[in-house]
């Protein structure tokens, strides 16, 4: 690899980690075993457990685990949405020493298959009947699936049995072995496997991504380290715990100490805010451009003298924002204004997520800076924050007291970030994997010897030290008149001035202009179709109607006024239906699969050529 120099963070400025997950669980116990840890739903409320109050479960379900047989790094498989009960089983795999091969619960029952055999999974946590069913039907492909342990589906006290069960296991094991799980932990060493996690896949077939005790530790541990989250806030979790974001979450939270409400159920999510009133939350930008589209498109339909108020307000606030993140004082007329904005709008819309937010973090995917601006003008800063499954999910982000638009911060205290001449992001630290799980080949080619992990991301560092993603290194595009066209800076934007809109995909390589497919969030679709009248109320009835096509066409439009003229999508296609993950279109952390979509609409892709 060919790098550059600039862009590197000092390693000597974190604190030293602890050697495990599991010491950093029973170390937390010990540090503050009255605070709260947890709240999650139960019986219609919430109910809160402290940390001496997780250390029983955890202890007799890693005991279980011990007495099934589970030995040091061995794969325990956790199929499930995210919820209390993943939390308390991935901390239990860690305190027996083990290693959590993470399985998205909506991957198809081949792939899951694929992911257990292929990580050598001796036991798997499935959440529900659904997820048992899946390992029935790929039973013969699993010999090495000794037990499933399900938290709500049916056991036949043979090959599934249920966490009562195996916490029953473990509370003899542990009369009989009293020190079995210290034992276990005291053995864990930081190079020792905690976690498995499957790249996504947009291509081929997913690839283990092997991450060690050290990565997660030394995320806490940096995150500690810039003060962005104390032990006095409260998270909201709702990301999937599948997916490394959230696992990095978990790992921040026992190394600081703050409390957790966990509820994976997205329906839910709007109510749940309002009832935890979170100090900060994570989640990645579809969530934010939802909330946005949302909040714009009520206001909308409402007109007349609120919607003239809101559209005020936000004006004043995206001033003041802007004055702000230039790091210069708002005009006095600027402040006067913005106090009755605040208090007359952008203070109802903090409300929206309980009125207690500090600031929101983005990350898995690009923000549009309009989103962010709009954001931030409501008092509600988005730090956006860049990683991979490979670098721990927390590599940079922008800091509270720094805040910029269009970035995702500087490192993280102990990593270091190049660029190559290229243009590919590269990132050493000790947040990056060992390796890919039995592919030595992928290891070597992502990898080098000095311990530089090539991300396929194309970015720049700025003079104040900032990284900037620019798109995939593979998904840069090149029309037949040789300009590069960066697909996913396109797709972020129009999101920005599209409210209706879902996915994009923009189409260029080797074609003489740019086009797209498009698809609609069907709840934002049908309201927006109610609001005007149409006789259609389905997804597919209103994706053809012609005043959807005007609506979409006039987005593009304004899409079309911010970028080069080389960039301009020329034509575009409504698709008939959203993607999905079910359907093969979409990654499980919602990432578009290009190569498939490409290929799938061929037709229409080649349609919008035809007659040009």
């Amino acid at each position: 690899m060919t790098m550059t120099s600039s862009g590197t963070a000092d390693a000597s400025t974190y604190p030293t980690p602890a050697v495990s997950l599991a010491r950093l669980f029973l170390d937390r116990v010990a540090a503050t075993p009255d605070a709260e840890a947890f709240r999650f739903p139960r019986n219609g409320g919430w109910a809160s457990v402290s940390w001496r109050q997780t250390a029983p479960t955890v202890r007799t379900t890693a005991a279980g685990l011990l007495a099934l047989g589970i030995r040091p790094e061995e794969r325990v498989g956790i199929a499930s949405t995210t919820r209390m009960e993943w939390l308390y089983a991935d901390l239990a795999i860690m305190c027996a020493g083990a290693a959590t091969t993470a399985v998205y619960p909506t991957t198809s029952a081949e792939d899951v298959a694929y992911i257990l055999s292929d990580s050598g999974s001796r036991i798997v946590f499935a959440e529900d009947d659904g997820q048992i069913a899946k390992l029935r039907l790929q039973r013969e492909h699993l010999p090495d699936v000794i037990r499933v342990i399900t938290f709500d589906g049916e056991a036949d006290g043979e090959w599934v049995l249920s966490l009562d069960d195996l916490q029953a296991l473990g509370a003899r094991h542990l009369v009989e072995h009293p020190t079995a799980v210290d034992d276990a932990v005291a053995a864990i060493q930081p190079e020792h496997l905690a976690t498995l996690i499957y790249t996504s896949g947009t291509t081929g077939r997913p690839k283990g991504v092997e991450l060690p005790h050290r990565c997660w530790t030394y995320v806490g541990a940096a995150v500690e380290a810039i003060e962005l989250i104390s032990a006095d806030d409260l998270q909201y979790l709702w990301l999937p715990l599948s997916h490394s974001f959230g696992k990095m979450l978990s790992a921040v939270q026992l190394h600081i100490g703050f409390a957790t409400a966990v509820d994976g159920r997205l329906d839910r999510l709007a109510q749940n805010l309002t009832e935890i009133r979170p100090t900060f939350m994570a989640g990645a930008p579809r969530i934010f451009e939802k909330l946005h589209s949302k909040v714009l498109q009520t206001v909308q339909e409402e007109g007349g003298v609120r919607y003239r108020l809101f559209t005020w307000a936000f004006g004043v606030g995206e001033r003041v924002a802007r004055a702000r993140l230039q790091h210069r004082s708002p005009s006095l007329a600027d402040r006067a204004q913005h106090a009755l904005a605040d208090r007359l709008v952008l203070s109802q819309v903090r409300a929206l997520l309980g009125g207690r937010v500090r600031f929101l973090i983005s990350g898995s995917a690009a923000l549009a800076s309009d989103i962010g601006l709009w954001f931030y003008a409501a008092g509600l800063p988005v730090l956006e924050g860049y990683a991979l499954t490979e670098t721990s999910a927390a590599s940079s982000v922008v800091r509270p007291e720094r805040p910029a638009l269009g970035v995702v911060g500087p490192p993280l205290p102990g990593t270091e970030i190049r660029i190559a001449d290229d243009g590919e992001i590269l990132i050493r630290g000790p947040g990056v994997m060992s390796r890919y799980h039995s592919r030595p080949d992928a290891t070597a080619e992502a990898l080098d010897a000095e311990g530089w992990f090539a991300t396929g991301d194309v970015g720049e560092i700025d003079d104040a030290g900032q990284l900037k993603i620019t798109d995939r290194k593979k998904d840069l595009t090149k029309t037949s008149g040789g300009k590069y066209i960066a697909p996913g800076a396109i797709e972020a934007q129009f999101k920005a001035v599209c409210p209706l809109a879902s996915q994009m995909l923009v189409h260029a390589d080797g074609r003489r202009y740019a086009t797209a497919l498009i698809t609609l969030d069907p709840e934002a679709l049908a309201q927006w179709g109610r609001a005007q009248g149409l006789a259609a109320t389905d997804y597919a009835g209103l994706a053809v109607a012609p005043e959807v096509r005007d609506y979409v066409r006039a987005c593009i439009e304004e899409l079309n006024e911010r970028l080069n003229r080389w960039e301009t999508v020329k034509d575009f296609r409504i698709l008939d239906h959203d993607l999905s993950v079910e359907d093969g279109e979409l990654t499980p952390s919602m990432k578009v699969k290009r190569k498939v979509l490409e290929s799938r609409y061929r037709p229409l892709l080649d349609a919008m050529y035809a007659q040009q």
